[in-house]
């Protein structure tokens, strides 16, 4: 499956606007990963731009969030270590690869960042730093939603938090036009 193909499908099945964002600086965020650890860039990017392509069904019922989405993406031909991704980042399956690691780890992240960039004075991307994030993470009830225990589990991968998100912002910071922000 081919990046366009991918993000056409989820411009089928995915309504709300916000959700795509969020694929979207998931994708980028796991390219940017996979692109450090020396990982298969276009494969990881397909993981995160899908990962949530059962969101608006699911989002109810958390049960099948995750295991409905992959079951789809595996009557579609995707590979099966990214429906296996898909599977795990819910929480449905041990992560046990480095992209179900990984996966895992970016997604509450990428919302913390999106958060923190809507309360910096320029509510732009581009001004955010890795600093303002760490004082955000560090403050509890700061987008409460950001698992701070999932974020860390980038250490996993053997990355540092400071790494970890100093690559998730300059991957959201490269495409902070189509993230709106």
């Amino acid at each position: 499956m081919e990046r366009n193909e991918a993000l056409e499908l989820i411009r089928k099945r995915v309504g709300n606007e916000r959700l795509i964002k969020h694929m979207l600086a998931v994708e980028a965020v796991m390219k940017a990963l996979a692109k450090h650890l020396g990982e298969d860039e276009q494969k990881w990017g397909l993981a995160g731009l899908v990962h949530d392509i059962d969101y608006d069904e699911t989002s109810k019922d958390p049960e099948r969030h995750g295991k409905l989405g992959a079951s789809y993406l595996r009557e579609l031909g995707y590979d099966e270590e990214i429906t296996r991704a898909v599977e795990s980042h819910a929480g449905h399956l041990p992560r046990e690869t480095r992209l179900d690691k990984a996966l895992f780890a970016t997604d509450p992240l990428t919302g913390l960042i999106v958060a923190a960039a809507l309360m910096h004075p320029s509510k732009s991307l581009k001004d955010v730093t890795v600093e303002f994030v760490l004082n955000r993470f560090k403050e509890k009830r700061f987008a409460a939603g950001a698992d701070r225990d999932q974020i860390r589990t980038c250490e996993d991968l053997g990355l540092s938090l400071e790494e970890f998100i100093s690559i998730a912002l300059k991957a959201m910071q490269d495409i902070s036009l189509d993230l709106g922000l």
